[in-house]
């Protein structure tokens, strides 16, 4: 499945996913901040590790985070840093149980709900 193209359209609109390419940084550097990022997260601050992580394009750093947003179903955050990593078994993963998620909520307002022998299809039973 080629994602780039099922997210192309959604590049003008600012919304769902936003890549970016990653400044020049020295390579010192960049191994300096992907420390400095690595004792942010193993420490709880998983925010200043993202931006760390973003910043030097780690991609095992971002794809951790993403694990820590999937961990807290945050699912659209935790795509985002997999399909940044990239890493695409994980971010394959998250499509097909946001598709699930889709699909369940569709079914459950085409299918009317009984309660205390009433039916209605508007409401959650």
């Amino acid at each position: 499945m080629d994602y780039k193209k099922i997210f192309e359209k959604f590049d003008d609109k600012n919304v769902f996913l936003k890549t970016s390419k990653h400044p020049s940084i020295e390579i010192s550097q960049k191994t300096a901040l992907n420390r400095r990022g690595n004792v942010l997260f193993n420490s709880g601050d998983i925010e200043g590790a993202r931006r760390i992580f973003m910043t030097t394009g780690y991609s095992d750093g971002l794809s951790r985070v993403g694990d820590y947003y999937r961990s807290q179903s945050r699912l659209i955050e935790a795509l985002r840093m997999y399909w940044i990593a990239p890493d695409k078994t994980k971010t394959e993963a998250i499509v097909e149980q946001l598709a699930g998620i889709i699909q369940s909520m569709l079914h459950d307002e085409e299918t009317p709900h009984v309660n205390e022998g009433h039916l209605f299809s508007d409401e959650l039973g």
